[in-house]
Order: structure tokens, then C-alpha cells, then sequence
């Protein structure tokens, strides 16, 4: 098997601010995996706050390259926990050869990805559209734009119901809030109980990722659905977040990639909890194994390629909150970055 690696620094179409900060640029690792003529390609964005740089994920995956490399490839189950014992600190990276080795995988059988995991495609959910914070007249203005059934706001400010209320009378779309555990317990209780009469689905984080003790109380008293996404970040999470969040929101660079990800998904069903799937801005390539899991999901928030102003593949169709399943082999998308 042989690996290659490029980087990718794709600007966003707006600057994106969540309750953390703003970017300008979206940072990430694009990885080639190459096997018996076969070819797949996965990503990892770099996200600041959970401190694995581009240049971090780069080192390793030089430093152990032979390793990676020398793996008797049959499935990508088995590969993801060789990857995963051989990068302990870098799931990131971990991802993104995890993705890599299903969209090989799915070559190798002729196969769409999904297709490997559902028999039958009977629902797939609507993607959101990501409003970042800005001023009120710049978020209605991204949203009168970009036309959409339902909307991600960020939130995590001291302007959070103001907001929401002039949102609201610009679209009768459906919205999710995004605080990015910006809110305290009474902050949230009373936010919610504004938000609940403005056609919200459910909150995403209200608290910081630790507050165990706050998250019980809003699970018992919120008229909202929560969505656990800091405090759910690998497969051992789930487990916590029952009885504290009603769904969780699983990011694929952050749990470590597809193959984790399927487990999280049957994991919480049979805690009854609901599944979504975000993503992390990923361009069109890591976005496609977000998704080939929708049909398995409640939820989804795959719209990296919507907000970046270039893209390093195609093969991905929006339409108004939809997104096709792609038929082609594996992730079933098309990248001209290792000809």
C-alpha cells in the first residue's frame, strides 16, 4: 500500500464566527491511500481548539509512513484499529486515512458506501444551512442569500434572543441553534424558553462540555430537544451523554473516523437517543462520508462545501436541504489532487 498527502487552506465564503472565534480560511490534511491499482482519498480538518494542527497531523503521518504503508489491507474495520494504535494522540489524522481506506474499500467491491451499511434507503434528512454569528443585519442578509428549509445558527453571545427573534421574521424555515457551550444553566433555561415559540428543532451544546451536573438539569427541564457535540466526542461518550442529552451530533474528525462512527450510530439507537452527523467544514471530500451515513441519521449538518469558496472535488448535489446519495464507488466523488 502507499500513502501520499497534500494540505489544503480553502477561505470561506463569509468569515466564519462561532462562540471560540472567527476564521477566514479552513486548514486541513488530504490523504491518498493506493492499493492494488485501487485509489482512495480522505480528509481531516484542523480545528484550533483541539490543538492538532495541520503540521501536526503531517509530522506524524511522515514519522510513521513505512507503518502505515506496510499494512495487509483487507477491510477498513481492521485497518482503523491498526491506525488507531498506531497514532494514539492523532485522530485527526487517524480520519482521515480511515476515510481514505473506505473510499478504496468501496472501489475495491464496486460498491457506494452506504451501501455497505443500509439494505433500503427510506428517509434522508435535510441538511442545515450554517449561519454564523455576525451582526443581525449580516445574518439576515446570509440568509435571505442562500434561500433554505432549515438553518444552523451560531449563537454563544449576549444578544442571543434578539437575534433569533429578527431571524425569525425573515424565513419561515425550520432552525437549530448552536451555542458552542457558550451558555450558563440559567442563561440556557431562560434563552430556551424564548427560542421554543420561534420553530426551533432542538439545541446543540448549551454548556460547556464538562457540566455534567447543569446538562441534568436542562435533559429534565428544557422544552427543546439537546444535542450533545463538545461532550460527545469518541465512542465511550455516548454512554455519558444518556440521560443528560437527547441526541448526539457525531463528527468524524473528531471521533476518529467512519468506521467509529457506525458504532457510535448503534450505540446511541439502542440507548433510544437520537443520531445526528456534523461536520467540521470539510470540502467536498470529507463531506461525502458525512454523506453515505445519512440514510442512517436523524440529522445531518454537511454543508462545508456551501460555505467555502472553493472545494477540492466533485461529485456532491444540494438541492434546497437536500443532498443525492453519490452512486459511484466508495465516496463516489472526484479529485484530480494526486493525478
Amino acid at each position: 500500500m502507499k500513502v501520499q498527502f497534500t494540505t489544503s487552506n480553502l477561505p470561506f465564503k463569509y468569515p466564519f464566527t462561532i462562540s471560540k472565534g472567527t476564521k477566514t480560511h479552513q486548514p486541513a490534511l488530504i490523504v491518498q491511500l493506493e492499493h492494488v491499482g485501487y485509489r482512495g482519498i480522505g480528509e481531516a480538518p484542523a480545528i484550533a481548539y483541539y490543538n492538532i494542527p495541520v503540521d501536526k497531523m503531517i509530522a506524524d503521518l511522515t514519522a510513521k509512513k513505512m507503518f502505515v504503508e506496510k499494512f495487509a489491507f483487507t477491510e477498513p474495520d481492521r485497518y482503523w484499529h491498526y491506525l488507531h494504535h498506531l497514532f494514539p494522540q492523532n485522530g485527526f489524522l487517524v480520519c482521515a486515512l480511515d476515510i481514505a481506506a473506505w473510499d478504496m474499500y468501496g472501489k475495491m467491491k464496486r460498491q457506494p458506501l452506504y451501501k455497505f451499511w443500509t439494505k433500503e434507503v427510506t428517509k434522508m434528512p435535510l441538511t442545515d444551512y450554517t449561519i454564523g454569528i455576525d451582526s443581525i443585519e449580516k445574518m439576515v442578509e446570509k440568509m435571505q442569500e442562500k434561500p433554505w428549509p432549515v438553518y444552523k445558527i451560531k449563537l454563544g453571545t449576549d444578544n442571543d434572543i434578539a437575534i433569533m427573534e429578527a431571524l425569525r421574521k425573515h424565513t419561515n424555515a425550520k432552525f437549530r441553534i448552536d451555542a458552542n457551550a457558550g451558555w450558563t444553566v440559567d442563561e440556557a433555561m431562560e434563552k430556551i424558553n424564548v427560542f421554543k415559540d420561534l420553530d426551533v428543532e432542538f439545541i446543540e451544546q448549551p454548556l460547556a462540555k464538562d457540566d455534567w451536573e447543569g446538562m441534568k438539569r436542562l435533559y429534565n427541564e428544557s422544552p427543546l430537544p439537546l444535542f450533545a457535540d463538545e461532550a460527545c466526542v469518541f465512542e465511550k461518550d455516548v454512554a455519558r451523554c444518556e440521560g443528560h442529552f437527547h441526541g448526539i451530533n457525531i463528527k468524524l474528525t473528531k471521533c476518529t473516523g467512519i468506521t467509529p462512527a457506525l458504532r457510535m450510530i448503534a450505540d446511541a439507537r439502542n440507548r433510544n437517543m437520537q443520531v445526528m452527523v456534523g461536520s467540521m467544514n470539510e470540502c467536498s471530500i470529507g463531506s461525502a462520508a458525512i454523506v453515505h451515513l445519512m440514510p442512517l441519521v436523524d440529522y445531518v449538518d454537511v454543508d462545508g462545501p456551501l460555505l467555502l469558496a472553493e472545494d477540492l472535488a466533485t461529485g456532491l448535489e444540494y438541492n434546497f436541504g437536500e443532498v443525492a446519495l453519490p452512486q459511484n464507488p466508495g465516496l463516489g466523488i472526484t479529485s484530480h489532487l494526486f493525478q
